[in-house]
């Protein structure tokens, strides 16, 4: 009942926010607070003498009402000033205080602000088809098959050993797995005959591949699912053998059973779960139609139920995944299915099942404790393994070790059997493995910064350099250990050989790309490219080969246009170097030149080496699970966030932080937000500071 209030209290005030008295006070609070550190710090590069530096002009804001206009770029001044990006590091500091207080009344504008806004609308999830990953699932659950649709190579991670069962609430301490992208053999697997693909839907920059503005249906497209339909139904296999609902749906009914009223049943309850909801009268009817006359014109009836399944799969009910706008241009939560299938393609990356249909039509599971059990329920059942395949390894970005090709001739046993079989297929399965760990045991998501265990194979525990006398494996299969991690500089993702692998060139490490990829992935905080004439990182010049790369970046930082990007990513990339382009520990360069990795996290925490680094994040454990919360509503929601879901985003954060950080509580915050369990006629404003909006850095070296 307390939880089922406060979702009420959340939306009632949400529409009807209206503060009495609330501008005069927020008027004081710039003239007293925000102004006076604008003039005395900003306004000199923004706005003064015709000086805007950022596109952002703050003498042209003269109260309250010109700040919150335009709330993504509020968003920005308030992290560039808790990041201590702000003012550059070549001006005065401003004093702690002044900085704290400033960013808590920003802050507090903001909230004020969106709370506001959101009562008007949250951004909407634009109509959008299913992804092919979801789109497997999808024929899989609804036809109750025994073998894929087709391989999946986005599923980067096949389970060998059957190790994946959240029901039991812990990871084996062995178990086998295989690599479908690089390993041997891995993506054959049972499945229909003769049914290919269409192609991969890649990840959004800094998002995922749910997104609705990615996920569009061309006239190309749709012929292809047209065709896809067909050639499912027709594949040599689709039999009794394969088709969990043969019997139920493709069997002819019985002498005793009215035919066209066994048909009827039949296809009402097969597409009220393809379509999500109940269907329609004069849809059914024409479904039915449509089957009656395949019979009367002689087909037999599985021939018959087939061609109504290839038309419902390539239906636009069962394609497409959209909520209703709200009629009263408002927020209103929900209905009970357009719930069941947001929580469903979320968790389970397909459409709800028999359990949410039914609490969806009683009108129950728009209730917080029955939607809580709910979420409960699915993360301890067995199809929690596609959210495992769809959601970490994107936000780790870890396709991008695919294609990470070190330099042969420098490592030679990165490369470990022909034709091409490498050992980043063992890197890559260590932090998807770890992240299953935390969510099926809901441990802490600071794990993922500094974790005292790890699973490893025996060839990672030697490129790590522990000793091992075990075979070292693959490249078929890879048997991974549970073991406790006791080296600081290991455990958690960050330092994982295959994030250090990945953003290093195929001879030396990129800093700028391991910085990146911190900010965008660790505090969802991504750079803007770099200037389109900045040269690439030089080995010329004398005495270059002496150089540490650390002094081979200065004339990079030299440069007005690149100092502030280098100020923020300098000192998350640099915190890497004694990992070389592989991610084995080096001390020194091979010139002799001693790795400097030290640095200063958001200008005032200090560190000395990794270790340091790591623990400086950890002082920024709240920040980061701030980023995390954003990542996962992103991806919930399938869109980009908006400054009009920062106060449920302070909501899940809060909810996550008094639980230890626990996974779970974090992903049941995320599905009873407002944002996730309502609907609105839609605002399209962006947030300036949402990873999702910025585009990717392409650093040259």
């Amino acid at each position: 009942m307390a939880n089922r209030l406060r979702i009420v209290y959340w939306i009632l005030t949400l529409v009807a926010w209206c503060p009495v008295g609330a501008g005069a006070a927020e008027d004081a609070v710039y003239t007293d607070v925000v102004r006076p550190v604008f003039e005395q710090s900003c306004v000199k590069c923004h706005g003064r003498d015709g000086k805007v530096k950022g596109k952002v002009n703050l003498l042209k804001i003269g109260g309250v009402s010109e700040l919150v206009s335009d709330l993504g770029r509020l968003e920005t001044i308030i992290d560039v000033l808790d990041e201590h990006e702000m003012p550059p590091e070549k001006e005065p500091e401003l004093d702690p205080g002044a900085r704290e207080q400033l960013v808590l009344e920003l802050r507090k504008l903001l909230h004020a602000a969106a709370k506001e806004r959101a009562g008007k609308g949250y951004a909407p999830t634009p109509i959008r088809r299913m992804n092919r990953f979801q789109y497997n699932n999808a024929v899989v659950d609804l036809l109750k098959l025994k073998v894929v649709v087709f391989p999946l190579p986005e599923k980067m991670m096949r389970d060998r050993s059957g190790y994946f069962r959240p029901e039991t609430g812990k990871m084996p301490d062995q178990l086998v797995v295989s690599s479908r992208q690089l390993g041997k053999s891995a993506l054959i697997e049972p499945r229909l005959a003769g049914v290919g693909p269409f192609p991969q839907d890649l990840r959004a920059e800094h998002g995922f591949d749910n997104r609705a503005d990615h996920l569009t249906l061309s006239p190309m497209l749709m012929e292809a699912f047209f065709k896809l339909s067909r050639r499912i139904v027709q594949s040599s296999n689709f039999d009794k053998r394969t088709v969990g609902i043969w019997q139920e749906f493709f069997v002819p009914p019985g002498k005793k059973e009215e035919l066209e009223g066994a048909v009827r049943k039949r296809l009402r309850e097969f597409l009220g779960r393809a379509f999500r909801r109940p269907v329609e009268k004069d849809l059914l009817e024409s479904y039915l139609g449509h089957v009656m006359g395949q019979l009367r014109s002689g087909r037999e009836f599985a021939e018959a139920m087939k061609e109504a399944v290839s038309a419902v799969l390539a239906s636009p009910q069962f394609l497409y995944l959209y909520d209703k706008p709200s009629a009263g241009g408002g927020v209103e939560l929900l209905d009970g299915y357009e719930l069941a299938s947001r929580l469903s393609f979320f968790l389970w990356g397909s459409i709800p099942d028999d359990k949410l249909l039914e609490l969806a039509g009683s009108g129950t599971l728009a209730e917080p404790e029955v939607l809580a059990g709910q979420v409960r329920r699915m993360l301890l059942d067995r199809k929690l393994k596609r959210f495992c395949d769809s959601f970490p390894a994107q936000w780790l970005q870890l396709e991008r070790i695919i294609s990470s090709l070190p330099d042969e001739t420098i490592y030679r046993d990165f490369y470990y059997a022909p034709p091409n079989y490498r050992t980043s297929m063992d890197m890559m399965m260590e932090p998807l493995l770890l992240f299953e760990t935390v969510l099926i045991e809901n441990r802490s998501i600071l794990e993922f910064i500094e974790a005292d265990y790890t699973y490893r194979t025996p060839r990672l525990r030697k490129w790590y350099g522990e000793p091992t006398k075990e075979r070292l494996g693959g490249p078929v299969t890879l048997n991974f250990k549970r073991q406790p991690v006791s080296d600081k500089r290991h455990g958690g993702v960050i330092t994982n050989a295959a994030v250090m692998t990945m953003t290093s060139g195929p001879a030396e490490t990129k800093p700028i790309t391991r910085g990146a990829w911190v900010a965008g992935v660790i505090f969802n905080d991504p750079p803007d490219p770099p200037p389109a004439d900045v040269p690439p990182l030089g080995h010329k010049g004398e005495g270059a080969e002496n150089l540490t790369m650390r002094e081979r970046f200065a004339a990079h930082r030299e440069r007005a246009d690149c100092a502030g990007c280098h100020e923020q990513l300098d000192p998350l990339g640099f915190a890497f170097e004694n990992f070389d382009p592989v991610g084995r520990w080096r001390e020194k360069y091979e010139n002799g030149r001693e790795v400097d990795a030290s640095g200063t996290l958001f200008r005032k925490h200090r560190f000395g080496n990794v270790v340091e680094f790591k623990q400086a994040i950890m002082e920024e454990k709240d920040r980061f699970t701030r980023a995390f919360a954003e990542h996962l509503l992103s991806f919930a929601l399938g869109r980009e966030i908006t400054p009009a879901d920062s106060p449920a985003l302070d909501d899940i954060v809060a909810r996550t932080i008094s639980d230890d950080y626990r996974i779970r509580t974090l992903i049941e915050g995320v599905v009873q937000s407002a944002p996730f369990v309502s609907r609105s006629s839609g605002i399209l404003r962006k947030t300036s500071s949402s990873g999702e909006s910025k585009p990717a850095i392409t650093e040259k070296q």
